[in-house]
């Protein structure tokens, strides 16, 4: 393994910069490439097994082509769905993100959570078993939320958010049965946080946020621990869509001291 190998940390979009941010305050030495597979976002309105072949045969590409010495799917669709099938494929440690119900089980007082994500995301089954180990005895209500996802695209790209696609997300868990007394929040898509402000000021203050980046970020640092560091060169992002749209998120990215965009 050599210093110089990085961290890839994929996504459909941007959402794994939420992510990134988190590796960032505690391991801030781990050489990183960012990669989005815009050309296929989104994922939420995809088959199981469209986002597996997908996936699967994007990071075996990626990862033959930066030997990166771990690979994070910043993803809770295709962590869902895929995470099992890129661990066989791939002989690296592999951290997925799945929806954050466990520490929502443990913060919420009223007992009822909800929780926003993709189609894809909130109907698995894989979510099902979260709920049944960990969320016993509370109620747990669902809302796919979509147009979230483009909102947090845009809102990086400097654009307004749109407030229709905010009242959206919360109206679905709110007017279902229960919904009133939802008193925390899952974030089950990395795109989210993005508009953390945004969901809180829908939501109430009262309600409590909950996601899972500083969760992986721990899990990254723990699998890379003592592992030498050195960057050969400055982080990079890469896109599988269009360079000239990827350049729209250069200031985000800057933010976050990446300035090479390329195209996978």
């Amino acid at each position: 393994m050599s210093a110089h190998s990085p961290v890839l940390l994929f996504d459909s979009g941007v959402g794994g910069l939420t992510v990134l941010d988190a590796l960032r305050r505690v391991r801030p030495e781990v050489p990183v490439i960012y990669a989005a597979d815009l050309a296929g976002l989104p994922y939420g309105a995809k088959s199981e097994a469209e986002i597996a072949a997908r996936v699967c045969g994007l990071l075996g590409r990626m990862a033959e082509r930066w030997h990166p010495r771990l690979v994070c799917i910043a993803c809770n669709t295709a962590s869902t769905i895929a995470l099992g099938m890129v661990r066989e494929v791939l002989e690296i440690p592999v951290v997925g993100t799945v929806p954050a119900i466990k520490p929502a089980a443990a913060l919420t007082r009223t007992g009822v959570i909800g929780l926003l994500g993709t189609e894809a995301t909130i109907r698995q089954a894989y979510v099902d078993k979260l709920e049944e180990a960990f969320a016993a005895g509370r109620t747990l209500l669902r809302h796919p939320a979509p147009g979230l996802v483009g909102a947090a695209e845009a809102k990086l790209r400097g654009h307004a958010v749109d407030p229709a696609a905010i009242a959206a997300a919360t109206a679905g868990l709110r007017e279902q049965a229960g919904g009133d007394r939802i008193d925390t929040l899952v974030l089950a898509c990395t795109h989210f946080p993005l508009l953390r402000d945004e969901l809180q000021a829908a939501f109430g203050a009262a309600t409590r946020l909950v996601d899972g980046a500083e969760g992986i970020a721990r899990r990254i640092a723990h699998l890379v621990e003592g592992q030498p560091m050195a960057r050969a060169e400055p982080d990079r992002a890469v896109t599988t869509g269009g360079l000239e749209d990827f350049t729209g998120l250069a200031p985000a990215f800057a933010a976050r001291g990446i300035e090479r965009l390329d195209r996978f």
